[in-house]
């Protein structure tokens, strides 16, 4: 009678703590998939602001249409495909924005206009929002990937079919120094 108890006792604490960590792994993914949500979010925003700024831009850079069309190429391929997809197209409009910003120096009356500077801001603003998303997101992956590396939740996440996420990381272009020319 004691042994069966005893027995009870010992599967139900097991069973409680399965469920702890299945659970806390279940919790780690989401926020996970928050993070990256969240950077969604940005890129959204990034999106519906690019087409103001290329308007407020085009009439003083006639000449400058290959920035332009990279913006725009970039923006199209942002909305659709993978994470990866995603995060690459993300990386070029923000080297396509760098150039704009780089070309606008090159006309006081643009850099003058109200609207180009309100653009500039909130782009600007949206672009740190950004960095802080994905900043969250790769915090977010590396709890959830430490989670189901250590013991002895890793024998639980391979049981339950929990695998790695990736990093939101650099291209190799964004790693390289940033020449400056005045």
């Amino acid at each position: 009678m004691v042994a069966t108890w005893i027995i009870g006792i010992i599967v139900a604490v097991v069973i409680l703590f399965v469920i702890y960590i299945y659970n806390s792994l279940i919790k780690l993914k989401v926020r996970v998939k928050n993070a990256w949500s969240q950077i969604d979010v940005q890129l959204k925003r990034r999106y519906d602001l690019i087409p103001n700024l290329v308007n407020a831009v085009k009439g003083y850079m006639k000449h400058e249409k290959t920035v332009l069309e990279e913006v725009t190429k970039a923006r199209t391929s942002l909305m659709s495909g993978s994470k990866e997809t995603q995060a690459e197209a993300s990386n070029q409009i923000t080297e396509a924005l760098k150039s704009i910003f780089a070309v606008a120096e090159n006309y006081p009356d643009l850099k003058a206009s109200e609207n180009f500077k309100q653009l500039q801001e909130e782009l600007s603003g949206t672009e740190s929002k950004i960095a802080y998303a994905r900043q969250f997101y790769n915090d977010s992956v590396m709890a959830f990937n430490e989670a189901i590396q250590v013991f002895p939740k890793n024998m639980f996440a391979k049981m339950f079919g929990f695998k790695q996420e990736e990093f939101f990381g650099a291209e190799g272009k964004e790693r390289e120094n940033v020449e400056v020319k005045f």
